[in-house]
């Protein structure tokens, strides 16, 4: 059984303050992907580094206390690849993959449109130089399991209040038709969605720090873990983990064979 997770922190001194890495050590994945650090290489103490004995590499936003995303693995990768070529997002700390064998595995954080009608637009451009990426990546015939928050809630199941989020970034028409191309025309499975397909409210991992939207369970679905037909069609059970808050995200944990 191979245990993957994948966690949004908003922050890694403020998740671990949280209780975040005692969690991660209960849980013993054998991979744990993390996004949005707000962290710079100079922040990141040993327990960060290697908690638990775990390998760690990550990619930094150049902009201090923003994005950054990592991958801790119990063993040490054939490989590692910081950034996917683009230099505006890499710049931004957006992407880590990690190879062991045939098997390799990703942490991204995709930028969210939410801020301003700029960030939308930086937001279009990542969609655009991603997608030929995820298609070369299928290419490689290799077994891929990407972990993230990709910040679009594919469909209407996937969030709690869909009508009046139709022009809401997150949820905009052109973002769900870019997610079912990814799945539909690319290749890339949707392990969760595999899994659970019709499951609703227990199927969200964000929820919006405003309102009584946690209280509530007004939440949205917006990451995943988009695998490779045959690592995704090994997959056991998914679940996601609330008992604990470590960050406005829950973690989504999936196990395969």
């Amino acid at each position: 059984m191979t245990k993957i997770i994948s966690a949004n922190l908003n922050g890694i001194r403020s998740a671990a303050k949280k209780g975040f890495f005692e969690w991660f050590e209960k849980e013993a994945a054998d991979f744990v992907c993390v996004q949005e650090l707000k962290a710079q290489a100079a922040d990141m103490t040993p327990d960060f580094l290697t908690p638990h004995g775990y390998h760690g590499h990550f990619h930094y936003a150049e902009k201090k206390g923003y994005s950054g995303a990592g991958v801790y693995s119990r063993s040490k990768p054939d490989a590692v690849h910081i950034g996917f070529g683009s230099p505006e997002f890499d710049a931004e700390g957006r992407y880590v993959r990690c190879d062991f064998g045939n098997l390799s595995v990703i942490s991204v954080y995709c930028p969210s449109g939410s801020s301003s009608p700029e960030r939308q637009e930086a937001k279009f451009r990542f969609m655009e130089l991603f997608m030929p990426h995820l298609a070369g990546l299928i290419a490689e015939g290799r077994e891929l399991v990407i972990c993230g928050d990709w910040n679009i809630a594919h469909k209407e199941i996937d969030l709690k209040n869909w009508k009046s989020n139709q022009k809401n970034s997150g949820f905009l028409p052109e973002e769900r038709a870019w997610m079912t191309s990814l799945f539909d025309d690319v290749g890339w499975v949707d392990v969760y969605r595999q899994l659970h397909p019709e499951t609703t409210g227990d199927a969200y991992t964000w929820w919006s720090n405003r309102g009584q939207a946690w209280a509530n369970n007004v939440g949205w679905r917006i990451d995943y873990h988009v695998a490779t037909k045959g690592i995704a069609g090994t997959a056991q059970s998914a679940s996601i983990y609330k008992e604990q808050r470590f960050s406005d995200h829950a973690p989504l944990i999936i196990n395969y064979a």
